[in-house]
């Protein structure tokens, strides 16, 4: 299952997801979204579960909990809608 992290604080990192979610079983992946141009966190991320119980029971567990001093918004991430891509300039 695939877990939508938002309101993170500019400071998390990827590793710090992994922590945090690893506590509820296995993680396939965790990423910080950034900022092509800028490198700088976009305040969201993804953390990737094989077992959906377990994703489940993070989502329960770390929704509108403290990371890093805000608390962060979890849930089940949404299918990416099909959209053309923006020109770049």
């Amino acid at each position: 299952m695939n877990i939508y992290i938002g309101n993170l604080a500019y400071a998390v990192t990827s590793e710090d997801l992994q922590e945090a979610f690893g506590a509820f079983g296995e993680i396939s992946r965790a990423t910080v979204i950034t900022d092509r141009e800028t490198g700088r966190s976009k305040g969201f991320g993804f953390v990737e579960m094989p077992n959906d119980d377990e994703a489940r029971k993070a989502i329960e567990e770390m929704n509108d909990q403290s990371l890093s001093g805000r608390n962060i918004r979890v849930n089940e991430a949404k299918p990416r809608e099909d959209r053309p891509r923006r020109p770049r300039f």
